[in-house]
């Protein structure tokens, strides 16, 4: 068996889409491929075929995989309630509440559920590709975390570390990410990989160099800026960034109301994608 970890510089930096293309990929050729991610922190979910619940992103990376979306993909769910108390969806049923300062210490059994399920998927399938949350070398987290770095060490998984460049201070981003964590931590770092480009490459290469040279990462590549990609979104960060497609700019503005505690707001994507519509969202009037 063998599996690998996608982690990203950010919130947003594109881990859920590479994921998927990489099972979609590995599937094709006839791998038994499965998604996996320990933990997520969203609003947005689905519902699978056995009525349990998981992120919107795992359910897509499980259809491209080819097999069927369940909790084992998933098997932590938090719900943000309020700034400080999230509701957790445990193997995709309810299983109470987490509030903010137990984030660290009081998240052994979502731990166990986390890797339980992970050695589930390792056993039965040739490869699994796990996605993290954030980013990972958020070090006032690391001693609770099962999802990032301590996922890789605990099933010795390989980590690729993906960069949203179209945010800006990629470089910085990349090297502080090697730089930051701790000798263990930074040797299952296998590479990078950048994401969201547009312009040209010889530009930005120089700066790939000199980060491969000072760090000794490899880089996988650069994946371009792709207007026509419209994926369900897990994370509030992504809310409401609907795409300017052919046609959409009409005669008709909709607006969206951008609640604080916002469920599934995907919802709204099949009105967005409506010719003749530009829908938006606004928090006030």
């Amino acid at each position: 068996m063998a599996g690998l970890l996608v982690a990203g510089t950010s919130s947003d930096a594109g881990k859920s889409l590479i994921t998927a293309g990489l099972c979609r990929a590995w599937a094709r050729q006839g791998v038994r491929v499965a998604p996996f991610k320990a933990q997520n922190m969203s609003n947005n979910s689905m519902v699978c075929p056995d009525g349990s619940e998981i992120g919107r992103a795992q359910y897509l990376q499980a259809i491209a995989a080819g097999v069927e979306p369940s909790s084992i993909h998933n098997p932590v769910l938090l719900k943000p309630g309020t700034d400080r108390r999230a509701f957790i969806v445990l193997r995709g049923q309810p299983g109470g509440t987490l509030e903010a300062g137990e984030y660290v210490g009081g998240r052994t059994r979502l731990a166990e559920a986390a890797y339980a399920a992970f050695a589930e998927l390792e056993a039965g399938y040739d490869l699994v590709v796990a996605e993290g949350a954030g980013s990972p070398a958020e070090i006032n987290l690391r001693a609770g975390d099962y999802v990032n770095f301590g996922l890789a060490r605990r099933f010795g998984l390989p980590v690729l570390l993906v960069g949203d460049i179209d945010r800006g201070g990629l470089l910085a981003s990349l090297f502080g990410h090697w730089a930051i964590v701790d000798d263990a931590d930074r040797a299952t770092l296998a590479g990078y990989l950048v994401n969201k480009f547009r312009g040209d490459q010889s530009v930005l290469d120089p700066g790939l160099e000199e980060v491969t040279r000072r760090t000794g990462l490899h880089c996988f590549g650069v994946l371009p800026w792709l207007d026509e990609v419209w994926l369900d979104s897990e994370d509030a960060l992504a809310f409401a960034k609907w795409p300017r497609l052919p046609g959409r700019a009409g005669t008709l503005r909709v607006a969206a109301i951008r609640f604080p505690r916002i469920s599934n707001a995907t919802d709204l994507d099949a009105l967005a994608a409506e010719p003749g519509l530009d829908v938006f969202a606004t928090a006030s009037p």
